[in-house]
């Protein structure tokens, strides 16, 4: 799958999952390409997060991705 199909899959996923969960483990996107090294997954997401689609979340020993703007933001 090119980069490009693979960041739109991962931005419709997120979209699906809006109304109940805002962030997500680096692991429930690499469940989404099962036949992509995790390596080209976390190439598209960081790409996401560069292009401010996406967002980093740190629990402080746990990092979530989730689409910007989306569920409760730090101040």
């Amino acid at each position: 799958m090119e980069k490009e199909a693979a960041k739109q899959e991962i931005l419709n996923f997120l979209e699906s999952k809006a109304g109940s969960k805002t962030k997500f483990y680096f692991n429930d996107f690499t469940k989404l390409f099962p036949d992509m090294k995790s390596r080209d997954v976390k190439k598209a997401l960081s790409e996401l997060v560069q292009e401010e689609k996406m967002m980093y979340w740190s629990s402080g020993s746990t990092t979530l991705y989730g689409l910007k703007g989306s569920g409760k933001q730090e101040e």
